[in-house]
């Protein structure tokens, strides 16, 4: 084709026809260079001619994503590797033509939509990293294979925090916080906090997650691990086996986080817990909560619940908290038992009748002794039996 500006709509047609014969065109070829000038004449035809832009390409590759129900993961294979995907879906690195081409023949989208540059173009954009807490999460090590000491890692601070953020997969989920209003909460120390867990998650090859088995009766089934003394460890082995991520992993200052339930880009769902608590009552009341949550609210995959569990309560700004509150309590100790013995419970404070109850549903009695508390609204009663300083121990993170 002898390549000119383009001053008619005939030229213009013609000009995108050989757009799409040359996405095949060898790098660094003429061909290539054919292709990259064409590119240039039409966007230059298309912007004087058409009042009405085409598409932007990146939010043209998510609305085909969600069209074709994609992952990110998915992505990797037109346009490289994982990091990639994530800077592309972020506006931070531009479509190459080897890319462009990969997307025009794998996905179908217009190699003119392609072609053209992001309006949402965030490239001059400098991630804000002082408003993380830059110095804790280096200490902590969540700059996975960097050395250097924490000058060093200032310095090249948005690269280590956008490679952090790379577990994202370059679609953060839309992140609910169940948290009492009267703390001032670190909102940039959960999302790092969320990245790293995700980053943890996906070094794990789990088999695929299957929404059927997640059952009221799974949930049971946990539950009654903690009879055991190795319980916790069940339940870890249980979650993986049936492909839920589990991922313990310190708070940060300023969260007063729990646990938080979410998906990974590998379409696996991630439990993850802080044991800011050292108390066996609130592990399983966190971990059931977060089941409740997976259980009950999850038909929408973009999003990602933060709670803090502790003293939990009622509250109608939080509908879908409530909703896990009570299908926790109800997982826990069953309604027919809960109504049979609660109120001498509450009243008389007995502890044998504590340990007959979890005898009689083959469960921790610290599981009784936090639900007892949870009912009476005093957190003073029966501290010898809700396991004091026994779930940390059980986990390198703390050790």
């Amino acid at each position: 084709m002898d390549v000119k500006i383009i001053k008619t709509d005939a030229e213009y047609e013609a000009a995108l026809s050989r757009i799409e014969a040359l996405m095949d065109a060898d790098p660094d070829s003429p061909q290539e260079e054919e292709l990259e000038l064409l590119a240039l004449l039409v966007e230059k035809f298309e912007e004087e001619r058409y009042p009405i832009d085409l598409p932007d390409p990146v939010e043209a590759i998510k609305f085909r994503m969600e069209q074709e129900g994609l992952t990110p993961k998915d992505l990797i294979k037109y346009l490289g590797s994982q990091s990639k995907v994530s800077e592309v879906l972020n506006y931070r690195r531009p479509l190459s033509l080897s890319m462009i081409r990969n997307l025009h023949e794998g996905l179908g989208i217009p190699a003119e939509v392609l072609l053209q540059p992001p309006k949402n173009n965030n490239e001059k954009a400098v991630l804000p990293w002082r408003e993380y807490p830059f110095a804790e999460i280096f200490k902590r090590g969540y700059f996975q294979g960097f050395e250097g000491d924490l000058l060093d890692a200032k310095t090249r601070a948005e690269e280590l925090l956008n490679s952090l953020f790379s577990s994202f997969g370059g679609l953060q989920p839309r992140q609910i916080y169940c948290m009492r209003a009267e703390r001032d909460i670190d909102l940039n120390a959960l999302t790092v906090w969320q990245a790293r867990a995700l980053q943890i998650a996906l070094q794990e090859e789990l088999p695929v997650f299957s929404r059927e088995e997640l059952t009221e009766d799974f949930i049971r089934q946990m539950v009654q691990l903690s009879y055991f003394s190795q319980g916790i460890q069940m339940a870890q082995e249980l979650l993986n086996n049936k492909g839920i991520h589990f991922v313990i992993l310190p708070h940060l200052p300023k969260t007063y986080l729990d646990g938080a339930c979410f998906y990974a880009p590998d379409q696996r769902p991630v439990i993850g817990m802080t044991l800011r608590h050292d108390r066996l009552d609130n592990f399983w009341f966190t971990l059931v909560h977060e089941l409740a949550h997976l259980f009950l609210h999850f038909d929408e995959r973009q999003i990602a619940f933060f709670d803090d569990t502790e003293q939990p309560v009622e509250d109608p700004a939080y509908p879908q908290e409530n909703e896990a509150n009570e299908l926790t309590c109800d997982m826990l100790v069953p309604p027919a038992i809960w109504d049979e013995v609660s109120a001498q419970l509450i009243t008389l404070e007995d502890e044998q009748l504590i340990l007959e109850t979890a005898e009689r549903l083959s469960i921790s009695p610290a599981i009784v002794a936090g639900r007892v508390r949870l009912g009476s609204g005093d957190y003073s009663h029966f501290t010898n039996l809700v396991g004091y300083k026994t779930v940390r121990v059980k986990f390198s993170q703390y050790n």
